[in-house]
C-alpha cells in the first residue's frame, strides 16, 4: 500500500471546523477527498460514512434524523448521491448550533447545485481538493511556498531549479497514476472516462448522447489553455449552443475543466471578456488529446504545459493563500499575460513558456500589463529551465521547478 502523502488544505479544513457547523470538501472523482478524510486526526471523533456503501445510502434515505444521530459529529462522504440528505443536515444544525458537527464531501461542485448551496446558506463553508501538486507529491507541505515567500520578501532566492520531465506533466497529479499505484496510466483514464461519463454524468443531469458529449470533452482538452469561444466549439463537436453550452458547465460542475475570468481591472482597450479553459488535471487532458504522442513542435505541449502551472499554483494558493485570486490578461491582436495573481492591494503577473530557454520577446506581455497595472508589484517569466534571474527592477525569470515548491 502507497504510504500517505500529506495533502496541503489539510489545516484550513481543522481551522474551519472550528468556527462552522459544517464543512464541505468537493473536487474531482478520485482526487484524494475520501483518503484525506479517513486521514483526519483520530481525537476529532468523527463517525464516517460513505454513500459509495449503498447500504448505507439506504439507511439515510429511509430514516436521514435516525441517520445523521449516529454520531456526535459525522462524515458523510459521497454526499451528491443523496442530495436531500443536505436538508436534514440543516434541521441538525438548526436544533443544535455547534461547530465541526458535519464534513461533507463529493464529486459535484455543491455551490453550483442550487437546491444544496441554498439549504446550507450561512451554515457551511466550502473548499475544494485538487489534484496532487509538486509538493504534495514530493513530501514538502507545510513550509511556506516559494510563491509564498516570494509576496513576503520581493525576491526569489538564487538557486538552481531543474526542468519537469514531459512525462510528469502528462502523468498530472491524480493519486492512483502520479503515485504509481497503477502499471498503465492510459489504461486507468479510460476507465476513469468511461465511468465518469456512464456515472457521475448520468448522475448530475440527463444526458441523452453520452457520445456527442465526449466529443466535446475531447475537443475542450485539446482547447485548454485558450480563450473559450464557445460557437467554434460547439461547431465543432455538432452540437447547438445551449447543448455544447450545458455540456460544458456539467463539465464544471464535476470540477473536470476551471473556467478562468479575466482580468479586467486596469484600463486598457479590446480586451478579451471570455474565459479561458483549463483541465483540472493535465494528466486527463494529455490522454483525452492523446498527448503522448505529440510532436516535440507541437503547440499542444505549452498548452499543456501553462496548464501544468496553473494547477499546481492554483492549488498550492488554495492552501496557503486562499484569499488570493488567479486571472488572465488579453489585449486581443496586441498583448497578453497568461495568470494574474491579485493578493491583497498588490498583482502578479506571470507569463508561462515550454521552452528551457527565454527570449526578450517572451516579456512582452508582461512589460505592457506593468504599463497599465500600476500596482503589479512583480513580473515573473516562468519556464522549463534551471536558473533564476532578475533582469529589471521588477522582472523575473523563474525556473517553474522553483516556482511550484
Amino acid at each position: 500500500m502507497t504510504k500517505y502523502h500529506s495533502r496541503e488544505n489539510t489545516q484550513l479544513l481543522l481551522d474551519a471546523l472550528e468556527s462552522m457547523p459544517v464543512v464541505v470538501l468537493s473536487g474531482l472523482r478520485q482526487s484524494g477527498k475520501s483518503t484525506l478524510l479517513q486521514h483526519l486526526p483520530e481525537k476529532l471523533g468523527f463517525v464516517y460514512k460513505t454513500f459509495d456503501d449503498l447500504n448505507t445510502l439506504e439507511a439515510a434515505r429511509l430514516d436521514p434524523d435516525a441517520f445523521l444521530e449516529q454520531g456526535e459529529r459525522m462524515i458523510i462522504d459521497e454526499a451528491q448521491r443523496f442530495p436531500e440528505i443536505m436538508n436534514f443536515v440543516k434541521k441538525s444544525v438548526d436544533l443544535k448550533r455547534k461547530n465541526g458537527r458535519f464534513i461533507l464531501s463529493g464529486s459535484s461542485n455543491f455551490l453550483l447545485l442550487k437546491n444544496i448551496s441554498e439549504s446550507l446558506a450561512g451554515r457551511a463553508i466550502y473548499f475544494e481538493l485538487y489534484p496532487f501538486n509538486r509538493r504534495e507529491i514530493l513530501k514538502k507541505v507545510g513550509g511556506a511556498s516559494t510563491f509564498e515567500n516570494f509576496i513576503q520578501s520581493g525576491n526569489f532566492k538564487k538557486q538552481t531549479g531543474q526542468t519537469i520531465p514531459w512525462q510528469e506533466i502528462i502523468t498530472g497529479g491524480m493519486p492512483s497514476v502520479c503515485l504509481k499505484e497503477v502499471k498503465k496510466a492510459e489504461i486507468w483514464f479510460k476507465g476513469y472516462e468511461q465511468t465518469y461519463l456512464e456515472r457521475d454524468i448520468r448522475m448530475l443531469s440527463q444526458v441523452a448522447d453520452l457520445v456527442a458529449f465526449g466529443q466535446l470533452l475531447r475537443l475542450t482538452a485539446l482547447r485548454t489553455g485558450q480563450v473559450l469561444n464557445q460557437s467554434d466549439l460547439g461547431r465543432d463537436a455538432k452540437l447547438n449552443a445551449v447543448t455544447s453550452g450545458r455540456y460544458l458547465s456539467l463539465m464544471e460542475t464535476s470540477f473536470v475543466i476551471s473556467r478562468l475570468s479575466p482580468f479586467l481591472k486596469n484600463p486598457a482597450s479590446r480586451l478579451i471578456k471570455a474565459p479561458k479553459i483549463y483541465f483540472t488535471d493535465t494528466g486527463m487532458a494529455a490522454y483525452l488529446c492523446g498527448a503522448s504522442k505529440l510532436d516535440s513542435q507541437e503547440p499542444l505541449k505549452g498548452r499543456l504545459f501553462e496548464n501544468y502551472v496553473f494547477q499546481n499554483l492554483r492549488s498550492i494558493l488554495a492552501a496557503r493563500l486562499p484569499d488570493a485570486r488567479i486571472y488572465y490578461w488579453n489585449i486581443q491582436g496586441r498583448n497578453e499575460v497568461d495568470l494574474i495573481v491579485e493578493e491583497g492591494l498588490k498583482t502578479y503577473a506571470i507569463e508561462i513558456k515550454y521552452g528551457s530557454q527565454w527570449r526578450s520577446g517572451d516579456l512582452k506581455g508582461l512589460e505592457a500589463f506593468m504599463v497599465n497595472a500600476k500596482n503589479c508589484a512583480a513580473g515573473i517569466l516562468v519556464y522549463n529551465g534551471k536558473e533564476v534571474a532578475k533582469i529589471s527592477d521588477k522582472i523575473w525569470i523563474v525556473p517553474a521547478s522553483i516556482l511550484l515548491e
